[in-house]
């Protein structure tokens, strides 16, 4: 009974407390950008010159150069692309240079996978050229497909059929009675980053891992395939890392300190993020074969995919043997970097990245995004022809070794961190990107002021602003889910952004140097299925993307923005009430997740005393019993609680003093102190010691999930203690979070107190 009144109360203080923040909304009117740190006319101007000098035609030229050759991090071409855009960047006005880091990167030398029973099968494990695609005739170092920093290794065994590969499906084959402890498995494509697969299958004691992409989920169950269409065909092989990026990106053997020429690194044996167990990706016609032999239980009905057989588990009676054999040996990544020093306040640096390298051809990714971000910074070149110098540093980079690792940008990071801790203001990131709508993920303190910009810019297609044609997209779909009024996203003020997690070249800047960073694309109706293999081409780009590149023209058109107002604004446009909103929203996500594994553990204990789990969900196999679970513990989230009481009243504050604030009244020395404290506000959410088993991961309110990679977890170090049970982890990180959102409070109630002075 205690426990139920101790839950009404911090329900009845959460709803209060939520209702507080929004009964200011009708009282303060939040200001834009323009009332109290641009001069309006001007900054319109500005960008009217930028948009004018835009032009589809370049990106379409640099794609066709940058992607006629394969430029995987260390071959030639990979070289030449970097040096083509320094010397472009310094053709366009900035000071250029291609920098350089050591890293480890592993190219296969043996590549074989047979069926060795019931009968035998040698797989073909190659992508042919297909007609009508130029690109994919020219194979000369296409890298062939394979999981860099999967482990050398021959075994045999047999198969065992796994879905997805994720925890989930482990718990469900343990619940048959189906071991895999001995075993290769082979998992499907998708629902995770794909180093979560291998990784969960070697602690359950598997000893080698397959992994293809299913029809169902990318291929002809989903539209015409590559050449007819654009979706996956039966020979497409996704590339891609198998590093294990959710402990740590970055070069394998330089942990945390960066990969030059001379740093000290670890034996291969001795690193903890290269995969321990051998691993390879296969087409869908190689799989094939091996799915038809497995016999055992027909799988769960969630687990069927779209072959043209019944989906058996195993183990069994299908047998392969898989021969995996690398060289390992480092790569130089070549970065190239274009910086143009601010008039005004050169020490403050707003930076743009995407990488360069791909697997094969890499047109959409990345190309597609590279050559958007060269064609802003020519335009920002173009301006300073006009006498126009930004007020900021800016600095534009092409990654190199992104695909394997992060490794270009990590590195950087990590050399660079003590000057970015001090000097970065923003980093935002592109990779690759497409036809359709936009999509926007990143830090909540830029949350407003990335919608204030997508107001401003047209669709290329449609005569909306992109503002408008997202909200549209959005009401569809909550028309189709029947949402309520009161839970439709659609109409908020300012559409939310989404948290990032990992997989990107943002990840450094965010969640290891706590600073604020975007990621931003076009997408939704581009055509699928080219990802990470032979056929991410020039013509499949052309064909069936955004092939006039006016879709890449207008993110230039948005980026562009967001580092003109970012240069030009006296007071930098972080704003936290929509940061704080969000917040908000981690914070009862939690409580719900506590109280939902609560309840989950008292039902699974329940069946257990009832003797539920003895019932037989196929009538040829009798499920397992789950073992008993202890009690969940009762949580304090009061610390966190007050907390964020506290950032809500100091993000509410500031927004009062803004509504004041006169603009032009402010001293050069006042400015910058104001602006550093608004820098500091995002650092201050991390810290140093990180988060439970990988504390290269600072940031205390975005981290990748542990085992979903990609997939973001908010207040990572107490969602992730509650879904692993780790209780005093969750006590742990509650205060933690509630210390870290104090920090931001006092940064932000400092800059409130300098502006309400003036």
């Amino acid at each position: 009974m205690k426990k139920f009144y101790l839950i009404i109360i911090t329900v009845f203080f959460s709803c209060t407390q939520q209702l507080a923040i929004e009964s200011e909304l009708p009282r303060i009117k939040m200001v834009s950008t323009f009332d109290i740190a641009l001069d309006k006319s001007k900054q319109n101007e500005l960008e009217l010159q930028f948009d004018k000098v835009l032009n589809p035609q370049n990106l379409d030229t640099w794609m066709k150069h940058m992607s006629s050759k394969p430029h995987h991090v260390g071959s030639p071409w990979s070289k030449q692309n970097a040096e083509y855009a320094a010397n472009k960047f310094k053709e366009w006005g900035f000071e250029s240079a291609v920098e350089t880091f050591e890293v480890l990167v592993p190219f296969p030398k043996v590549r074989k996978l047979s069926m060795v029973a019931p009968n035998k099968v040698e797989l073909k494990l190659y992508e042919p050229a297909v007609e009508g695609d130029k690109s994919s005739e020219m194979t000369k170092d296409v890298l062939p497909g394979y999981n860099a920093f999967s482990a050398d290794g021959n075994v045999t065994a047999e198969l065992v059929f796994v879905n997805y590969g994720l925890n989930e499906d482990y718990e469900e084959l343990k619940r048959m009675g189906i071991n895999v402890k001995g075993k290769i498995v082979i998992a499907k494509y998708g629902r995770s980053f794909r180093g979560i697969k291998p990784k969960i299958a070697h602690e359950n004691g598997a000893i080698g891992c397959i992994m293809y992409s299913d029809p169902k989920d990318d291929g002809y169950v989903v539209g015409d395939v590559y050449p007819v269409g654009p979706y996956r065909n039966e020979y497409g092989i996704q590339r891609g890392s198998v590093l294990d990026m959710p402990a740590r990106p970055g070069d394998a053997l330089t942990p945390g300190y960066a990969a030059t020429k001379d740093a000290e690194r670890l034996s291969i044996d001795d690193a903890p993020t290269i995969m321990k167990i051998p691993v390879m990706p296969i087409s869908y016609a190689d799989a094939l074969p091996l799915l038809k032999a497995i016999k055992g239980p027909v799988v769960p009905d969630s687990w069927k995919g779209g072959l043209p057989i019944t989906y058996h588990i195993g183990p069994g009676p299908a047998k392969v043997n898989l021969h995996l054999e690398f060289d390992w040996s480092l790569r130089t990544a070549y970065n190239p970097v274009g910086r143009m020093i601010g008039s005004v306040y050169p020490d403050e640096w707003i930076m743009r990245g995407n990488h360069h390298d791909g697997w094969g051809h890499g047109a959409s990714d990345p190309i597609s995004g590279m050559v958007s971000l060269m064609e802003e910074a020519r335009a920002i070149g173009e301006l300073t022809k006009t006498g126009w110098r930004p007020k900021r540093t800016l600095i534009y980079a092409g990654w190199d070794a992104e695909e394997p690792g992060l490794l270009g940008s990590t590195e950087w990071v990590e050399h660079n961190l003590k000057d970015i801790k001090e000097n970065m203001v923003v980093y935002i990131n592109t990779d690759g990107t497409g036809a359709g709508y936009l999509s926007m993920g990143g830090s909540h303190s830029l949350e407003k002021f990335i919608n204030e910009v997508i107001r401003d810019v047209k669709d290329p297609v449609h005569d909306v602003s992109l503002d408008s044609r997202l909200r549209s997209r959005m009401r569809v779909r909550e028309f189709n889910v029947g949402a309520s009024e009161l839970n439709e996203e659609s109409e908020r003020t300012d559409l939310r952004i989404y948290a990032m997690g990992a997989g990107s070249d943002y990840t450094a800047f965010l969640h290891h140097a706590g600073v604020p960073a975007l990621n931003m694309a076009f997408g939704g109706e581009s055509g699928g299925g080219a990802y990470h293999s032979l056929y991410d081409t020039y013509e499949h780009y052309k064909r069936f993307s955004d092939g006039d590149f006016i879709y890449g023209t207008t993110l230039s058109k948005v980026n562009g923005r967001l580092v003109l107002r970012l240069s030009e604004a006296d007071i930098l446009p972080f704003r936290f009430v929509n940061m704080v909103e969000n917040i908000g929203k981690f914070i009862e996500e939690n409580k719900k997740l506590s109280q939902t594994v609560e309840q989950s553990t008292k039902l699974r204990n329940k069946l257990l005393d009832n003797n539920d789990f003895t019932i037989s969900r196929n009538p040829n196999k009798t499920y397992l019993q789950p073992e008993r679970l202890g009690q969940v513990p009762e949580f304090d989230f009061k610390p966190l609680d007050d907390a964020f009481a506290r950032l809500s009243s100091s993000a509410w504050k500031y927004e009062e003093v803004l509504l004041k604030f006169k603009k032009g009244s402010l001293s050069a020395e006042k400015k910058s102190e104001i602006n550093s404290l608004l820098r500091k506000v995002d650092q201050a959410f991390t810290n140093n010691n990180g988060l439970p088993r990988r504390e290269w991961f600072r940031n205390m309110l975005y981290a990748p999930g542990y085992y979903t990679g990609y997939g973001v977890k908010t207040l990572p170090g107490i969602r992730e203690g509650l879904e692993e049970r780790k209780w005093d982890e969750v006590r742990l990180y509650i205060n933690e979070v509630a210390k870290a959102l104090d920090r931001a409070s006092n940064n932000i109630n400092s800059a409130s107190r300098i502006l309400n002075e003036n």
